[in-house]
């Protein structure tokens, strides 16, 4: 059974050099929720899913976490989080495999444990045929599923995504979002930054900034 967490976003305020980037923003994602963070270009979406993640420390304000109903700090639910970048870093000359070996490799995992979790992340993103395809050769749908099979190795039970449908083809779309349920109907937290509205209609929570 995953553990479920919650994340409280309390009154944060953030400034990048000269921008206000977060202006007291207060919001609260719940477990097992898939939450959809919707604003334009420039709004600060990046902003807060990075202070979430203490890549960056608000000037004002704080984050919550909740693990079980228990207040923890971010260091004990760190590896209980998958993060995927809006620019993902994944090494072209490598083969989808030799990704999810290093990752594995990444992340310690006990061999039975890895090749279990290898094959349901194959099936349900459908990358079975292309497992021994460079990186630098994958469509750029099939390269954001590789970068979401490489955050998931670890059985997560928060998933935050940063624009990951931005510039997909309207298929991959389609298919990203079916592989988004899934891991929804696996009780985890699910936070997904997007501009697109017709992506926010298919979160069960939607956060307007």
């Amino acid at each position: 059974m995953k553990d479920l967490i919650d994340i409280t976003v309390d009154h944060v305020s953030k400034k990048l050099g000269p921008n206000q980037a977060l202006n007291d923003i207060s919001l609260r994602f719940q477990s097992g929720v898939m939450h959809g963070l919707i604003g334009p270009e420039g709004a600060g979406k990046t902003t807060l899913l990075r202070t979430i993640l203490e890549l960056l420390h608000p000037d004002k304000g704080q984050v919550l976490y909740r693990q079980n109903d228990q207040q923890v700090a971010f260091a004990d639910i760190r590896p209980h989080i998958a993060y995927m970048p809006q620019q993902q870093s994944l090494y072209a000359d490598l083969s989808v495999s030799e990704h999810l070996d290093f990752f594995s490799t990444l992340y310690s995992l006990p061999h039975e444990q890895y090749e279990t979790r290898r094959q349901e992340l194959l099936r349900m993103t459908r990358m079975e045929p292309f497992v021994e395809r460079p990186a630098g050769k994958l469509s750029g749908g099939m390269y954001k599923k590789l970068g979401l099979m490489c955050a998931l190795l670890r059985s997560p039970s928060v998933v935050i995504l940063d624009e990951p449908t931005n510039g997909v083809d309207p298929i991959s779309r389609r298919e990203f979002w079916e592989l988004l349920y899934e891991l929804a109907r696996e009780n985890i937290l699910i936070i997904m930054a997007t501009a697109y509205m017709d992506e926010a209609e298919r979160c069960s929570q939607v956060h307007l900034i």
